[in-house]
């Protein structure tokens, strides 16, 4: 995993949650957890994520798209 800081933007895929077959690249703030000051976060639609190694994260959209175009297409 790579070194994030608070205040990086990165890009994520992220499930509709109403339909699970449906996924979209979104960007995220990066962001101290509120639950634990002593780790990140990824904060996305007023939600915030615990960054951990399971979580595909780009740093970049171009990133993002291709791996997006690897998976889903």
């Amino acid at each position: 995993m790579e070194d994030y800081t608070a205040g990086d933007i990165v890009y994520i895929f992220y499930r509709n949650p109403h339909i699970q077959s449906v996924a979209n690249i979104q960007s995220a703030a990066v962001v101290n957890n509120p639950e634990n000051p002593d780790e990140l976060a990824v904060f996305v639609y007023e939600t915030y994520y615990p960054l951990t190694t399971d979580m595909a994260i780009y740093a970049s959209a171009y990133e993002a798209e291709q791996a997006y175009r690897h998976y889903f297409q």
